[in-house]
């Protein structure tokens, strides 16, 4: 790293430790960085995940490439009560589809009848299917394509019929 992408990186740091959010993965190019906070208080109510987009694009970073752990505001949790997660059964890599360049299994919209194939978690070099354990609606997809995930990590979000 130059010192100049260190100097980012203090920043996007300092960002995430403000506005408390707990967990952050970021791909630029050949550079891969995974923050993951120990000790991440409750996020701060109203977290503008714009003004985190932003602060990427003027450094140059583009969007991010991995999730934002734990970063709603109040109207949202209202919103989302009634939703069921799909969780990982294991700890591996989350795939939203079979093969690169596939369309994904679903996507946030679609209807989905219990045992219908969500996406993959690939550990051990074995691919392995994980199906919804309930029917309704994708609402939300929560893991990113290719990043690691942990047992019992919220997947998918679908609100049930």
């Amino acid at each position: 790293m130059n010192p100049n992408e260190l100097n980012e990186l203090r920043e996007l740091v300092e960002f995430l430790k403000e506005n408390k959010i707990g967990e952050f993965d970021l791909e630029r190019g050949d550079l891969k960085v995974r923050l993951k906070f120990e000790s991440a208080a409750a996020p701060a109510a109203g977290l503008d995940i714009a003004q985190l987009g932003r602060l990427l694009a003027a450094q140059g970073g583009g969007a991010p490439a991995g999730h934002v752990g734990h970063a709603a505001g109040a109207s949202e949790s209202e919103e989302d009560s009634g939703l069921q997660e799909v969780k990982s059964p294991i700890v591996g890599t989350f795939y939203e589809a079979g093969s690169p360049g596939t369309p994904a299994y679903v996507k946030v919209g679609d209807q989905v009848e219990v045992g219908t194939v969500l996406c993959i978690v690939e550990a051990m070099k074995l691919m392995n299917e994980i199906e919804s354990d309930v029917a309704g609606e994708i609402v939300k997809q929560i893991a990113v394509n290719g990043a690691p995930v942990e047992f019992g990590q919220p997947l998918y979000a679908i609100r049930p019929r």
